[in-house]
């Protein structure tokens, strides 16, 4: 073969060109869009962080410090401190911070120390002489193994007792080769680490829900139909079995769990599975998102409009963002997801708000398939003080549902039960990777109550089943004002059903079908 610079160029542009075609096509098939970007621009636009040419920042997790300034840890180990990000037309400085991490998904700040959760372990980094650069990297707990690519670990912020959580995905979809990987660890202050949850496939998240209540982000695939919210409760299991092999080093987590039956469904598994915790936000697949990854909770007080403490979680493949609310109902987490915003340019491994109020996404189209067509951003998300007519929060009631909304609804489409269309599904609990939405159901809007102010409805339905996620379509709502809705659907998962009140002064159960 003739090794010429004239032939090598010739090569390196053919593979160029497959490489950018290769991207065209990924992009076109990773699944339908909402068709809503047009409008959410109207509320809510994005505004592109520059990125000096010679940065790459896959950013994986963020930390906002007290003086407004944001931190970011990158896939690649860096940390970097980042100014101006809030200005109207920002051109923010990047100051690195420190280098030689290991792909970075939790990162927080207390006391003059960064605490990075990597892929090998848990790290304190610390300036301690007070030149704006790392020199002091000590080792917090190391207490699992590491060994292969997909063992990615996603670390929490603090509690209120100063501890943090420790999310550890398997070596693979199947496979659990490296000790607790699959579990979730608690690590004190002093670095002692607790084993508190088994049972995770490939986490993409872990933090807080609007009520202070540990959960973290599940992948779609093996004993996951879609991706999810999951509670983290003491001694639970979240579902895959494969990390069994290692309650005989954590012996705080109690005797292993009963093996589930695949092809059951998850509402009868927790019957038999006492330790198993069910899914308390489904985020049906593709149409929610395909790989959802970090999240945060709304304390803007206002700031980002009218969804104050709302969960916002980001997808990797569609980037996209998503809202979600959760409520405990009978003593177990469930709730809702709401679609938000299209259009971020690469795929979203994390988000956080700013000092400013401000949405903040970032990640990278590295590794699998991503609509965005960069192959990492930063954006942020801002509101322009415009209301949008949105739902606002589903809850659960007795025998039906309560909707809010986010402007008052017209009367003439409120009161008509045909505009409210639902329809439920669920999934089979398996092994296999992935799975169809199963014994689908059409429940019947017996009738609707609509607030004084217009500001919610109240649907009594013929049947709610547990197990299921309902469907709302609600597009044929109107405003007061003439104003359709941004996006129509939710989708809302029923793990438990309240009882009336009648039912609870007394002990009694409702009537409503429970189950599939």
């Amino acid at each position: 073969m003739n090794y010429s610079p004239k032939n090598l160029y010739r090569v390196w542009l053919i593979l160029v060109a497959f490489t950018i075609n290769f991207s065209v096509v990924r992009a076109e098939e990773v699944g339908s869009r909402w068709g809503t970007e047009e409008r959410e621009r109207e509320y809510y636009p994005i505004v592109s962080i520059p990125i000096p040419q010679n940065l790459v920042i896959e950013a994986g997790a963020f930390c906002t410090l007290p003086d407004g300034r944001v931190a970011v840890g990158t896939r690649h180990g860096e940390i970097y401190i980042i100014d101006g990000i809030d200005k109207k037309r920002p051109t923010p400085t990047y100051h690195l911070f420190a280098t030689g991490l290991d792909e970075i998904f939790g990162l927080t700040f207390k006391r003059g120390s960064f605490y990075v959760t990597q892929s090998c372990e848990l790290t304190r980094v610390t300036d301690s002489k007070n030149k704006g650069k790392a020199d002091r990297f000590e080792t917090l707990s190391d207490r699992w193994g590491y060994a292969n690519y997909h063992e990615y670990a996603f670390g929490s912020k603090f509690d209120d007792q100063g501890n943090l959580h420790v999310a550890l995905g398997l070596s693979n979809s199947y496979d659990s080769f490296a000790l607790f990987r699959g579990f979730i660890l608690k690590v004190a202050p002093d670095g002692k680490t607790q084993a508190i949850a088994s049972g995770l496939r490939s986490p993409g998240g872990i933090g807080y829900n609007e009520h202070g209540a540990l959960f973290y982000v599940e992948s779609q695939g093996p004993w996951n139909c879609s991706c999810s919210l999951r509670s983290v409760e003491p001694r639970s299991f979240q579902g895959h079995p494969a990390s069994f092999n290692w309650y005989k080093y954590a012996p705080e987590m109690g005797p292993v769990p009963p093996m589930p039956k695949s092809g059951s469904r998850i509402v009868i598994e927790r019957e038999r599975v006492k330790q198993l915790v069910p899914y308390a936000v489904i985020f049906p697949y593709i149409r929610m998102g395909r790989s959802i990854t970090g999240f945060v909770v709304n304390r803007t007080k206002g700031r980002f409009g009218p969804f104050e403490d709302q969960i916002f979680v980001g997808d990797y493949t569609l980037s996209i963002l998503m809202r979600a609310t959760t409520e405990q109902v009978n003593g177990v987490w469930q709730g809702a997801c709401y679609p938000f915003r299209e259009g971020i340019s690469t795929g979203i491994l994390n988000v956080t708000f700013t000092s400013e109020g401000n949405l903040l996404a970032g990640g990278t189209n590295r590794g699998w398939p991503v609509r965005g067509i960069k192959p990492f951003a930063l954006e942020r998300v801002e509101w322009n003080g415009k209301m949008p007519f949105e739902i606002q929060r589903i809850t659960i009631e007795p025998n039906g549902f309560k909707i809010a909304f986010t402007k008052p609804i017209d009367m003439n489409t409120g009161n008509d039960p045909k505009n409210y269309k639902l329809s439920t599904f669920t999934h089979p609990y398996h092994g296999g990777y992935g799975g169809p939405e199963i014994d689908k159901t059409m429940p019947d809007v017996k009738s609707v109550l609509i607030s004084r102010d217009g500001m919610s409805a109240k649907l009594v339905l013929d049947r709610l089943d547990r197990g299921h996620v309902y469907n709302f379509d609600l597009g044929s709502l109107r405003a007061r004002d003439h104003d359709t809705l941004v996006h129509r659907h939710a989708y809302y998962t029923v793990n438990e059903i309240p009882l009336a009140k009648d039912d609870r002064q007394v002990g009694g159960r409702v009537s409503t079908r429970n189950g599939p």
